[in-house]
């Protein structure tokens, strides 16, 4: 079960999805180097999916934003079900914003043009953090976690 939303770069410009896994941490990014309307978001977010197993897909809970307008169609294409959290609720996603916070430390709110940063770049920010012991998870890494996890349901 997976929380998710938006970083939002300076001035607004530019932005990447969040998406963190529940009991795990675990954490993957999206690029969204053109814009933050709902089409492109459903479209990375939907390659983010298709990367786990069907099994690690279950729901998604995300906020009020109008980012997620065209939701059936990643559900149609993941079938993960979308759940909204009541307006002006952030802790209804707390895993979410606190991995948000975590982010900062390396994307700046008023210096981070997302818009120069890849896949790839991304995807190594999400290596690092997914790498980093969580008081939350008894001085575990996410990655430990959900590697554990994916053992527990493969037998």
């Amino acid at each position: 079960h997976w929380e998710g939303d938006l970083v939002i770069g300076a001035r607004g410009a530019s932005a990447i999805i969040t998406l963190v896994e529940r009991a795990t941490r675990y954490v993957m990014l999206g690029a969204l180097p053109e814009s933050r309307v709902s089409e492109q978001v459903i479209d990375t977010l939907t390659a983010l999916m298709r990367r786990l197993p069907a099994e690690l897909r279950k729901t998604l809970t995300w906020d009020q934003g109008i980012e997620m307008i065209q939701h059936p169609v990643f559900t149609l294409a993941t079938d993960c079900k979308v759940y909204f959290c009541d307006p002006h609720s952030p802790w209804q996603r707390g895993s979410n914003e606190n991995t948000n916070g975590l982010l900062r430390q390396y994307f700046p709110r008023s210096s981070t043009d997302f818009r120069t940063w890849t896949q790839d770049d991304l995807d190594a920010v999400a290596r690092e953090l997914n790498g980093r012991p969580r008081q939350t998870l008894d001085w575990q890494n996410p990655a430990e976690v959900l590697h554990k996890h994916l053992v527990a349901t493969a037998t």
